[in-house]
């Protein structure tokens, strides 16, 4: 830590309050009204999301806009990590991290983070919310899923810490997530409060080794709004002293930047009122609070704050220390515009390692070249609103007629879809997989496709009994993999880094 402290005095309550907060954008261009929200209220830092995007040069325009009203200590963050879960959609797509574990390649892991950094540094982000160190060790899990290395802890942690190690030496700050560990819940905390009920030891050999692992070298962390009754049976980590000063800060001695998840999920919004839930936050030990939401939030929010810091609920000493730790990430991740010469080697590089990642289970066999095939998919693509949209039934099917002549059937919902009403005419039958979700009894129930492409959550061929194809996303590059692998150019060398993928 650089020791530069801040002159308090300079600033009011509010001002110091917003200094500890990131929050969302409306629109996609910096209007009159925010830019003066953001001056009036000292914000320092700005998460913008798919909504906020068009293309780079919009994108370029409004993060310069932003960086001129903010200054030079603006933390501008994006969650690009790779696979479903990405916000500048037209970049080169990296794959999901259970892709890269698959691949099971260091080096490779180490090429797309540089990659990604690359690519998000030229529209000006200087931190991105990424690797993911979860691990992947509840296949119910509803938002986790391929965006964890793996069930292995040390050998997840390796390949996060190469992907972060690439990223960082392109300029871009990463941030761990979400600590102490979010795989092993089967709640998703955007829409309530889980609990990892497990004894201390479990924990430490298993959720919290690849954070401890990383420790040293993060700069940042974010933190899971679950709870773990073994160090707090109150509290979420999220808000809990004994999870981010007991272990993180004391126990573990990590001196980089926490941030929490965001407090306008349900988990916490809907539990403890987003003010109080940040000063809680705050208190225990974080430095920023991710107030997303709407302006009203992040009113009510800055209101609780300067009330905390007004009535000295929050230290001199305690603002001191949180705002000397982001002052130092930002300082070391500055935000600026770079070009990016590299963009076709980081499109090559991205294809290979989705390539990398393509994994056979139950010995899939390629239907032969001018098949007849009924291609089953499901009929919407709608995010889940962590990630990205999914690919369209229909460019499955055209990726399909490149070979095989094709006939496509499309599912509202896999529940009350009639899957033993698909005639039996001789056709080769191609389950494409498109979304997060798991498939139900009645899918499962006797129904038994020729193929299996699980295009985004590998989970799915579990549930489905036929050889299958893992992507672990549905990028472009993940597709043409797959039609490389059907016209046999190209072959399925992945192994799916989680138990219970064997053949």
């Amino acid at each position: 830590m650089s020791g530069k402290d801040i002159n308090l005095n300079n600033f009011t309550p509010r001002q110091l309050a917003g200094q500890l907060i990131m929050i969302r954008m409306p629109g996609t261009s910096l209007d009159a009204d925010t830019a003066d929200f953001l001056r009036r209220n000292a914000i320092r830092a700005i998460c913008l999301f798919r909504q906020n995007m068009v293309d780079t040069a919009q994108l370029t325009k409004f993060v310069s806009d932003l960086r001129a009203v903010m200054g030079p200590d603006a933390l501008i963050a994006i969650d690009q990590e790779g696979g479903a879960v990405v916000r500048a959609t037209w970049l080169p797509p990296p794959p999901a991290g259970m892709g890269l574990g698959a691949a099971d390649d260091a080096g490779l892991a180490y090429e797309v983070g540089a990659a990604v950094a690359r690519s998000v540094r030229i529209l000006g982000f200087n931190w991105n919310f990424a690797p993911v160190l979860d691990i992947n060790n509840n296949p119910d899990n509803p938002v986790i899923a391929e965006r964890s290395f793996g069930a292995e802890p040390r050998r997840a942690a390796e390949l996060a810490q190469a992907w972060m190690e690439g990223s960082q030496s392109q300029g871009v700050a990463c941030c761990i997530k979400h600590f102490p560990g979010h795989g092993d819940t089967h709640v998703d905390s955007h829409r309530d409060l889980p609990t990892v009920d497990k004894p201390l030891a479990t924990l430490e050999q298993l959720e919290f080794l690849p954070f401890r692992q990383m420790k040293d070298k993060a700069p940042a962390m974010m933190t899971a709004h679950i709870v773990y009754p073994a160090l707090d049976a109150e509290f979420p980590a999220t808000m809990s002293k004994s999870i981010l000063t007991g272990l993180l800060r004391d126990a573990w001695q990590y001196e980089g930047v926490v941030i929490t998840d965001g407090m306008d999920m349900h988990a916490i919004a809907g539990r403890f009122g987003v003010g109080n839930a940040a000063v809680m936050a705050l208190e225990a030990g974080a430095d920023m609070v991710m107030a997303l939401g709407t302006r009203e939030t992040q009113e009510e929010t800055l209101a609780a704050l300067a009330e905390a810091i007004a009535g000295g609920r929050l230290t001199a000493e305690a603002l001191q220390l949180r705002l000397r730790r982001l002052h130092d990430l930002a300082a070391t991740y500055p935000s600026r515009t770079y070009g990016y010469p590299e963009e076709a080697a980081d499109r090559t590089l991205m294809a290979r390692a989705w390539q990398a990642a393509l994994t056979p289970y139950r010995n899939p066999n390629r239907p032969k070249p001018g098949a007849k095939v009924r291609l089953v998919a499901r009929a919407d693509v709608v995010s889940d609103g962590v990630s990205e949209a999914g690919v369209p039934a229909e460019e499955v099917a055209a990726l399909l007629r490149r070979f095989y002549d094709v006939e496509l059937v499309t599912f509202a919902d896999a529940e009350s879809f009639d899957w033993n009403a698909l005639p039996a005419d001789g056709r080769t039958v191609i389950l494409a997989s498109t979304s997060r979700l798991r498939y139900g009894q009645r899918a499962r129930a006797g129904w038994r496709p020729d193929l299996h492409l699980a295009l985004w959550n590998p989970f799915q061929a579990l549930d489905i009994s036929a050889p299958a194809l893992l992507t672990y996303g549905f990028a472009q590059p993940a597709l043409e993999a797959v039609a490389d692998w059907l016209s046999g150019k190209g072959e399925a060398n992945g192994k799916c880094p989680v138990a219970g993928f064997v053949g």
